[in-house]
């Protein structure tokens, strides 16, 4: 298929793809910050510049796309009918340098979350993927605090017990 836009045109609409403050990732920015937890934005100092870091946590949160960092079976990591492999090539990069930058976070003894750019469509699945990573053996944040005790996790069985401050 013969691109419609001009090589001009088609430059300038590629340059305008912006890789901080998607909707995806301000979704994400919300749903935790809603649940209490707070978190620094793109810490340079670490490998592969995470989204979000929880420092508290040491967990690592990328917000990727679909198309540019390959969602297995997703619809939106589609292959561009033209220029197939610059394409492949470009993926299969892409792909390549989130391994090694997620395998050098674990290395510096930090936990990494990933949430698709898909994922970020239902906020519950994003609660869900949140309190899976900052709420197992941490003392709950604010906005699940009950009647003056901290809920906290139970490390074994996974259910909530309450704890006195």
């Amino acid at each position: 298929m013969v691109d419609i836009l001009t090589k001009e045109q088609r430059s300038r609409n590629m340059s305008r793809i912006v890789g901080r403050d998607t909707g995806p990732e301000l979704v994400v920015r919300r749903t935790a910050h809603k649940m209490g937890f707070r978190f620094c934005l793109y810490r340079r100092d670490l490998p592969g510049t995470p989204d979000l870091v929880f420092p508290k946590h040491r967990l690592a949160l990328f917000v990727h796309g679909c198309y540019w960092h390959r969602h297995d079976g997703c619809r939106f990591a589609y292959f561009p009918k033209s220029r197939v492999e610059f394409w492949t090539k470009k993926f299969k990069q892409n792909v390549a340098r989130d391994s090694r930058n997620q395998n050098l976070l674990s290395e510096l003894g930090w936990r990494i979350l990933v949430i698709w750019e898909c994922e970020t469509r239902d906020v519950k699945t994003v609660e869900g993927k949140l309190h899976e990573y900052l709420c197992v053996g941490d003392v709950l944040p604010y906005s699940t605090q009950e009647s003056g005790k901290f809920l906290k996790v139970a490390e074994t069985s996974g259910k909530y017990r309450a704890k006195d401050k």
